[in-house]
């Protein structure tokens, strides 16, 4: 079922509140996300980056965790946003993550110009490995 419009404003404006929280003094590269459950609630993440790069995590990530730290287990979509010029798509670390709780979520992404990406993981991520994959 597609997410109605209003839902999907809703989204994009939690994780455009993300992003104004985002720790990013390294990349400059603030990034806030936001991913609705199936039961309707609404988390949001930032990147929070490290001096050891390695170990920064990214706002879609961070969204996700806080998700499945409040018992959620089944995501509908994600937002992303991001405040420069041009819209980013989830990297590959967390297009396997959101793969982990919902294969074909819906994915917006958004930028401070007004630019705006809907589509779907499994359009971002292709004959992906899930859990299912290992029954």
């Amino acid at each position: 079922m597609p997410l109605q419009s209003e839902c999907i404003a809703a989204l994009t404006a939690a994780a455009k509140s993300a992003s104004a929280r985002a720790y990013a003094p390294y990349s400059h590269f603030p990034v806030g996300a936001a991913v609705l459950t199936e039961s309707g609630e609404v988390f949001s993440g930032c990147n929070v980056e490290n001096a050891s790069y390695g170990l920064t995590n990214c706002g879609e990530r961070s969204a996700v965790f806080a998700a499945v730290s409040a018992g959620h287990r089944k995501l509908l979509a994600c937002a992303i946003y991001v405040p420069g010029d041009q819209v980013a798509a989830p990297c590959g670390a967390c297009r396997q993550v959101l793969r982990e709780f919902g294969a074909t979520m819906d994915i917006i992404s958004a930028c401070g110009s007004g630019e705006e990406i809907r589509t779907t993981l499994d359009v971002l991520l292709p004959h992906s490995f899930g859990p299912e994959s290992l029954k």
